[in-house]
């Protein structure tokens, strides 16, 4: 049963949806019950309160190595590494490290399985996904994911293909059935360059049996186009997705099985094309109003009823998924990118939004609270534009994200500038863990790549995370603490 605009407003009357704001302080507001952060308070009270939370880890150490800052306590160690470490076949570890997942196996040994955001023909990377017998679906293209089995203790390392000739997997997400949905941020059709498929769509990937990937089948049930991230609803069984992509800005989809559908292992792969219905969200305010785009919110707390209209045609074969509507029928947003599933709903970023592509007011990161019982849409974290990307302090672009087993978000830059991962308590502040320094500019003008696949392993103790270029994923060790 659909939400109404009527319903919405009525809703919004007795609980104040959309109005409350507690503490926009800083770069980043936060409303009450909120993951975001707010500049400390300077008073010798407020110094003395601080100082009893513990927030954080402390100051960032330079790497004398140039890899990665940390604060004091904390190392790293490199799990993989683009044209360095090699996979089980002999072949070079491919490049442009994206989304990840992390899954235990017997013995300690924790699987990760790393997307590879490789776009376009194979002749173009020096290193792109192998294709493995067996585990291709289209020979011309370089993209597709790795299975890293990493021991506990260290040591030994192992890699293998997942996937192969798949474009530009970006993001993806994990399955309560313990495998991997890999997402294709390209929508190129069999023809355009130098592709011998269609692209755009999401495919799955089976850690533990690599007999179950064989023969990739794309999930066209869940459409064609610039896929970024996707969560799926434990108890409903509702799958979600992100669009990233622009002119227009991308949407947010929720796709719902057909009547008697059971998730499980390879499930999905055996769906028919136009099985079950994909929706695109179409958000109102607290008055009952239409809201075209997400960059409309101004203030965290603001919380929208969302409704859920049908795609026309999701295989997209004359016109784009997004192009399908009309204006005033479905909300967009600039950039979205991760989502993770925590909290009995759907965590979603839209990384920025400028005043040339967006309709509402720039920023640089959001991150949205889906409640799928209350069909609603809560602005959680609001970052405001980053004067200064050069200099260190100030965030902006988050893109994967991934729900701390120690209270709060985990956040990876995306942006331009100086590149972080960061925490986000649910009290409203935030802490740094993490700097990029890897310099693959010159020492003039330096340059820094995004962070990418942060994901804690199964027994909390390592974040794992990726440089994208030139392609490093790195297993992060500390003393680990829960920040309230």
């Amino acid at each position: 049963m659909p939400l109404t605009r009527r319903d919405f407003a009525k809703r919004s009357a007795y609980t104040g949806a959309g109005v409350a704001l507690v503490g926009s302080v800083g770069v980043l507001a936060t409303a009450q019950g909120a993951i975001g952060t707010e500049t400390g308070d300077d008073t010798e009270e407020g110094a003395e309160r601080d100082d009893a939370r513990k927030l954080g880890y402390g100051p960032l150490v330079p790497d004398p190595d140039g890899i990665l800052a940390l604060p004091e306590g904390f190392t790293y160690r490199i799990i993989t590494r683009s044209g360095v470490t090699k996979l089980e076949s002999g072949e070079f570890t491919p490049s442009k490290h994206d989304g990840t997942a992390a899954f235990a196996a017997p013995r300690g040994v924790t699987l990760l399985v790393n997307n590879h955001e490789l776009k376009g023909p194979r002749w173009k990377w020096k290193h792109p996904v192998p294709l493995a017998d067996g585990l291709v679906y289209d020979p011309a293209a370089s993209g597709g994911c790795t299975v890293v089995e990493v021991h506990r203790h260290g040591g030994q390392v192992a890699e293998w293909v997942g996937i192969a000739g798949t474009s530009t997997n970006c993001a993806g997400g994990r399955t309560p059935w313990r495998t991997w949905l890999t997402c294709e941020e390209n929508s190129d059709r069999a023809g355009e360059n130098g592709m011998t498929k269609d692209h755009g769509y999401v495919f799955e990937v089976d850690p533990y049996d690599r007999r179950a990937n064989r023969n990739p089948k794309p999930i066209k049930a869940l459409g064609r186009y610039d896929h970024e991230a996707v969560v799926v609803d434990p108890e409903r069984g509702h799958v979600y997705l992100t669009e990233d992509a622009d002119e227009p800005n991308g949407l947010f989809y929720r796709w719902v099985p057909p009547r008697g559908f059971k998730h499980g292992r390879g499930q999905l792969r055996r769906l028919a094309d136009d099985a079950g219905e994909l929706q695109a969200s179409k958000c109102y305010d607290s008055g009952g109003r239409f809201v075209d785009d997400l960059s409309r919110a101004t203030k965290t707390g603001t919380v929208y009823g969302v409704d859920w209209v049908e795609v026309p045609d999701r295989d997209a074969q004359k016109v784009p998924v997004r192009e399908q509507f009309d204006v005033g029928e479905i909300t967009r947003a600039r950039k979205l990118e991760g989502m993770w599933w925590a909290d009995g709903g759907a965590y979603i970023v839209s990384s920025y939004a400028r005043e040339e592509d967006s309709p509402g007011k720039p920023h640089d990161g959001q991150v949205w609270f889906y409640n799928p019982r209350r069909r609603t849409l809560t602005l959680k974290v609001l970052l405001g534009v980053n004067p200064d990307p050069s200099k260190d302090g100030p965030l902006d672009g988050p893109d994967n994200i991934t729900v701390s087993p120690y209270g709060g978000l985990i956040l990876a830059e995306d942006g331009e500038g100086i590149q972080h991962l960061f925490g986000a308590t649910d009290d409203g502040r935030t802490y740094p863990i993490a700097r990029n320094e890897v310099n693959i500019g010159t020492a003039a003008e330096p340059e820094f790549s995004e962070f990418a696949g942060v994901v804690f392993a199964p027994d909390g103790r390592t974040l794992y995370a990726s440089i994208q270029d030139p392609g490093i994923m790195l297993a992060i060790t500390g003393p680990w603490r829960r920040q309230r």
